[in-house]
């Protein structure tokens, strides 16, 4: 017989026929379980109450399923009291508790619609992963709650008594409170988070704990995470590029009070060579916080000394990093610093901001000591910061460039063409990269990045390139301009032209040639991205190729909203369809708990013919498998092949 070598490992575990016989007939079992709900988001950027209301109420799924149950039965406030309940229990609980609304009667009905839920919502389940959930301290009494049956009159009085002992005893809260953890928990079963994490919001670190408490996420990597990755290891490029951003956005809490980084060295830096000198277009965007005006000035000031650091590294990275051809004007160079103008193209432009104490005009990309002694020990506090390494390390051990899954194909920009609609390739080391294999390529620098990072090697400068360079499936223009955009107002120079890719998504058979490259049926496969807003407000739609592709950064970053209009997308995928989520701006929790309106609208993407089970899906072809392999286990079990175990 083949493989008897792995059907006795495989034995160890199952002994004899009657275990064969009881996992086999266990697995066929959940092949027939209905598909379970995955959870896609995108693009958070920071934005970590929002992210995290989204996670509560699961997209509107659970609002779903309030709506199913109690149709009839509920009115539309009583349906949003109770969602919101369930979304936030401590915090309505206590609400309520000031409003005197806690009564006996009020528990009692609250505690029967929350378990009529999560019998719901745990269905899909196998009983033994529900058990596994179940919080310990409630597991035996609330899994005899969830397993009564409705019809079962001989176990009524059962019921109504657990329920009455648990109010007696004062136990009601608590057990809301679980039950709701519970539905939120059971609502969701995959998430998958396309891209950015980090950036123009100021908690991208609460969002990184909350992904690490989660049951069961995946990344893929967005550029704004592989910044943070390559400033986590000391590129020097990319660390001073993130510092600017934070600083841009007026984070500078993020860096010093969240992640304990000392930044006193680049302020007394800023504070000695541009304390006179505070211009407008270095005045950190307001998005979340309002900053008083001693705080704008002293992080305008911290802005431009990074930022001229920045342009220094990045320039010595185009002269030394020749394969990586970048579009970039060395810009510093093209500066006639007497005159105060920069010459791009062969033509003059005036420059808004002439001060650059730094900077010789001889040798403009060298660093001066003040400065390369900043970057030095900001280099190394990024390198040595616990908090900072264990969320960089979550990062990369959960993430990917690109994942397949369930037939769907993740990833957060593009996969890079060119005019014609064709893969563009990349010599990189003498070898040809395109379509699926660049993006292999770029995987596997990023791990070898992070796995020799205590070593001296250039596999670093290539996430710098995966930042900014025109073939980064993860950046997809053609140039980064922000240069131009501090120095001049000349807004020609601002244009970053978009890899073709943005275009031709909008065609079907591109979508399809693209499903194909990664080795998925485009008869059922569907291309996931983020990356760039969509602008609703502007009547573009995030469905593209016909339905093939589907584009959820919709403006979840407070910082994108003007441009979308909404708040965000999300996208949810049961066993019937595929649904896509627009988001209203989330305003705050206390609101959420208080007025109980959690509107979001939706549009089917999909609605299948069949119901899809767990045998439709990589689960499932896992399970197969096994079931395959535990099948031979029995035949050689049955024809004495192996001997059985007692």
């Amino acid at each position: 017989m083949e493989d008897i070598n792995y059907l006795k490992l495989l034995s160890n575990q199952y002994p004899n026929v009657p275990a064969v016989s009881t996992e086999i007939i266990n697995l066929k079992a959940i092949l027939n379980l209905p598909k379970s709900t995955e959870h896609f988001l995108t693009d958070l950027h920071g934005e970590h109450k929002a992210f995290q209301h989204m996670l509560r109420t699961a997209s509107g799924v659970i609002k779903y399923q309030i709506e199913q149950i109690f149709s009839d039965e509920l009115d539309i406030p009583e349906k949003n009291e109770l969602a919101t309940l369930i979304y936030y229990p401590e915090e309505k609980l206590n609400l309520l508790k000031n409003e005197n609304e806690l009564t006996r009667e009020w528990y009692k009905n609250s505690l029967n619609r929350i378990i009529k839920i999560c019998k719901e919502v745990s269905s899909t389940y196998t009983r033994s992963k529900v058990r596994k959930a179940l919080p310990q301290k409630f597991a035996y009494i609330i899994e005899e709650l969830l397993h009564l049956k409705k019809q079962d009159q001989n176990k009524k009085e059962y019921h109504d008594q657990i329920i009455s002992t648990i109010i007696e005893i004062g136990q009601a809260e608590s057990f809301i409170i679980s039950l709701s953890n519970l539905i939120q928990t059971f609502s969701i079963d995959k998430l998958h988070i396309i891209g950015d994490i980090f950036d123009r919001g100021p908690n991208p670190h609460k969002i990184l704990e909350e992904l690490k408490e989660h049951h069961n996420c995946d990344i893929q990597w967005g550029n704004h995470d592989i910044l943070w990755i390559g400033a986590a290891l000391g590129q020097r490029a990319l660390l001073a590029t993130a510092i600017r951003i934070t600083l841009r956005y007026g984070n500078l809490e993020l860096l010093e009070e969240n992640y304990g980084i000392n930044m006193r060295p680049l302020a007394r830096l800023a504070s000695h060579y541009y304390k006179k000198d505070i211009h407008h277009k270095f005045y950190p965007k307001e998005i979340n916080k309002e900053l008083d005006e001693k705080e704008k000035n002293i992080i305008s000031q911290m802005q431009k000394a990074i930022a001229v650091i920045q342009f220094k590294l990045e320039g010595n990275l185009i002269k030394e990093r020749s394969e990586f051809h970048m579009n970039e004007v060395l810009y510093l160079d093209q500066i006639d610093y007497e005159k105060g103008t920069i010459t791009i193209d062969e033509k003059e432009y005036e420059l808004t901001d002439t001060h650059f104490p730094t900077i010789d005009p001889e040798n403009p990309y060298k660093l001066n000591k003040q400065e390369e002694k900043v970057i030095e020990q900001l280099s190394h506090s990024f390198k040595n910061n616990d908090k900072l390494q264990n969320d960089i390390r979550f990062l990369f051990n959960n993430g990917s460039m690109y994942l397949r899954y369930n037939d769907n194909l993740l990833f957060h920009g593009c996969v890079p063409l060119n005019e014609n609609g064709e893969f563009s390739s990349k010599e990189i080391d003498g070898k040809e990269y395109k379509g699926k294999k660049l993006l292999d390529f770029f995987d596997d620098i990023i791990r070898k990045s992070y796995s020799y990072k205590y070593e001296d090697t250039d596999y670093r400068d290539w996430l710098w390139y995966l930042w900014r360079g025109e073939l980064s499936p993860l950046f997809g223009k053609n140039m980064m301009t922000t240069f131009c955009r501090y120095f001049t107002n000349e807004p020609s120079l601002y244009v970053e032209e978009e890899n073709p890719y943005y275009k031709a998504r909008e065609n079907e058979a591109i979508c399809d040639k693209i499903l194909k490259e990664f080795n998925l049926d485009p008869e059922n496969g569907h291309i996931i991205n983020g990356h760039t807003p969509v602008k609703e407000k502007h009547g573009e739609s995030p469905i593209k190729g016909n339905g093939k592709l589907l584009v959820i950064d919709g403006g979840i970053a407070a910082a994108y909203q003007k441009k979308t209009g909404i708040a965000g997308y999300t996208l949810t995928y049961n066993s019937a369809e595929m649904r896509l989520i627009y988001h209203k701006p989330f305003i705050s929790k206390e609101l959420a708990v208080k007025e109980g309106n959690d509107t979001v609208s939706s549009k089917r993407i999909v609605k299948f013919t069949n119901k899809k089970k767990i045998s439709d899906t990589d689960i499932g072809d896992k399970l197969q498998k096994k079931i395959n392999n535990l099948m031979k286990l029995l035949e050689a079990y049955n024809k004495g092949i192996l001997k059985e175990k007692y």
